[in-house]
């Protein structure tokens, strides 16, 4: 099955997409520092009986690239994916999240319940559950500080 590339309008952005099939809404979310390339195996797959649909997130690939931190902040995410829904979707959706695109995902499916029929999240925990273990476990607060390092000025050198 041969995967299409298009652009849809995200919030305020043009993400760019790629995807296989027809039928209801499969989105696959990719992580840091992937973008959609990282699903071309499963498009195909998934687009036997769904419309496998995968963005790549604001900031990456050839999707639009706005400046500032702010631009970037969950809720920003999370209507980028309504957007595509919007579009995309005819009901509730299959959402597939990996990484940085599971955090996405779960902030998604907790503000849009409606919108979502099953979540699939790889590699990223409840954002209650690891808040909590941030907090009250020292070995997962010091495994996670490489997080902290992105959030630095010079963090792309």
């Amino acid at each position: 099955m041969e995967i299409e590339h298009g652009f849809a309008e995200g919030e305020g952005v043009q993400l760019h997409y790629a995807r296989a099939g027809v039928g209801p809404l499969m989105l696959f979310l990719h992580g840091f520092p992937e973008f959609w390339y990282g699903w071309r195996r499963q498009l195909p797959e998934f687009g036997r009986d769904h419309l496998a649909l995968a963005p790549d997130q604001r900031g990456y690939n050839l999707s639009d690239k706005p400046a500032g931190k702010e631009a970037y902040r969950i809720d920003r995410m999370v209507a980028d994916v309504a957007a595509l829904a919007g579009r995309f979707a005819t009901g509730p959706m299959v959402l597939v999240g990996h990484d940085w695109g599971g955090a996405v995902a779960w902030a998604f499916a907790i503000k849009h319940p409606e919108l979502v029929e099953r979540l699939i999240i790889l590699n990223a925990p409840h954002p209650v559950l690891m808040q909590r273990r941030l907090a009250s476990d020292p070995e997962q607060a010091a495994a996670s500080q490489y997080m902290r390092r992105f959030r630095k000025p010079d963090a792309e050198a």
